[in-house]
């Protein structure tokens, strides 16, 4: 038996589905029949009602300070899953660095306020388009990457979510986070066995993966963070020297320990750290570039770089400097998240996820808590991925 909601217009009565009325909801089974009725509810796999409407936060001004850009909507209508799509209930949703960077505008000049945000969720579908049907099931544990993660429900194409075991937040930090890293080492990273890779902000969210393939690839890993309590994390994902920027210089560790310097740096914070790390290159060294939080609040996004000694410095090793953006490796997706689930399900992988615990309100609960999560993220104090979980009352009955 397949539930869906159907509204007026919609068109899904006309593939052959008779709708008959139980109270509120709306259960379908196969006999053809004309029939445009409409109910703003619909059964979940719990039996609970699907309210008409939820919460979300919505982009209403372009600007990099998420809580002026941001607006808590407490009463949209929870949007209606066309044919193909699923409508996912969200559990859980991950804070990314660039949520800022979405919310000013910077990944599309076109788009103009207001505009959903939020980039990745995972949840249970609790209803769904006609064809999608024939690939998900109500009650089925979902991850996605898309735009709009930020609400309590979110429709999403079907040929885009994907299914998981459970909803667990450790799946979550790999979606975007892990193949951030998986792809981007695998396409630029050249990584051998005895190669030297520098991972900066390395306890972060997509850091600690970066360490942990490395370390899989029987790399010597050298990773940066920003407090004695993350350098013992890494200790324990296999990080061969942590390095606390705070309390020691990183350039003079680098010469000191590895005076040929580093084969591969996976780079994410920009500013002076990345000067450092073209620096601490060695000869026909890789640098990749998947970030540079430390300029994504100011007004340009980014803080300088001596990039007029960049081609000299370049030339003089054969280094190079490679930018990575995961949209544009989504045909690698695919393969690079399921190696990631094979290897975190088989115990080779630590996803590790910060519920805020350790900030000064507490565990990141509701979609109010969206707010002091990105803010939090730019104190730099988390360790792994931040994740917000979306609690929801699944108990009701009918």
């Amino acid at each position: 038996m397949s539930l869906l909601r159907v509204r007026a217009g919609l068109g899904l009565l006309g593939h052959g589905w008779q709708c008959r009325r139980t109270w509120q909801p709306l259960i379908c089974t196969a006999r053809p029949i004309v029939d445009m009725s409409y109910s703003h509810h619909f059964v979940d796999f719990q039996g609970s009602s699907i309210p008409s409407s939820m919460k979300k936060l919505v982009v209403t001004q372009l600007s990099p300070d998420f809580r002026k850009a941001v607006t808590l909507m407490p009463n949209e209508p929870v949007p209606v899953p066309g044919d193909g799509e699923l409508l996912i209930r969200n559990r859980y949703v991950g804070i990314n660095a660039s949520d800022i960077n979405f919310s000013s505008g910077r990944y599309d000049a076109s788009v103009k306020p207001p505009f959903d945000i939020g980039f990745e969720g995972i949840g249970e579908v609790v209803a769904l388009g006609l064809s999608a049907s024939k690939t998900f099931t109500v009650g089925q544990p979902v991850a996605y990457v898309k735009s709009g993660s930020f609400a309590e429900y979110t429709t999403v194409p079907a040929d885009i979510a994907v299914p998981v075991p459970l909803v667990k937040p450790e799946l979550l930090t790999l979606l975007i986070s892990g193949t951030t890293a998986y792809i981007s080492l695998k396409e630029f990273g050249y990584l051998s066995e005895g190669k030297k890779v520098m991972v900066t902000a390395a306890a972060g969210g997509t850091g600690q993966f970066a360490v942990q393939l490395a370390k899989n690839a029987k790399c010597y890993v050298i990773g940066t963070c920003s407090s004695e309590e993350k350098a013992r994390f890494l200790k324990t994902i296999g990080c061969d020297l942590p390095i606390n920027y705070k309390s020691e210089n990183v350039s003079s560790v680098i010469k000191n320990k590895i005076p040929k310097g580093v084969d591969v740096v996976y780079e994410s914070i920009g500013g002076e750290m990345f000067d450092m790390s073209v620096n601490c290159l060695a000869t026909k060294g890789h640098l990749i570039i998947i970030g540079f939080i430390s300029g994504y609040q100011t007004s340009s996004g980014m803080l300088p770089v001596n990039a007029g000694a960049l081609p000299a410095v370049l030339l003089r090793k054969s280094a190079s400097v490679h930018g990575f953006f995961l949209t544009q490796y989504l045909s690698e997706y695919k393969e690079a998240l399921m190696a990631l689930v094979k290897m975190y399900q088989s115990g080779k992988l630590v996803c590790e996820v910060d519920y805020g615990e350790q900030s000064p309100e507490g565990k990141f609960t509701g979609l109010e808590s969206v707010f002091r999560a990105v803010d939090y993220l730019y104190t730099g104090r988390n360790i792994g991925k931040i994740v917000v979980e979306l609690p929801h009352l699944v108990n009701s009955k009918l």
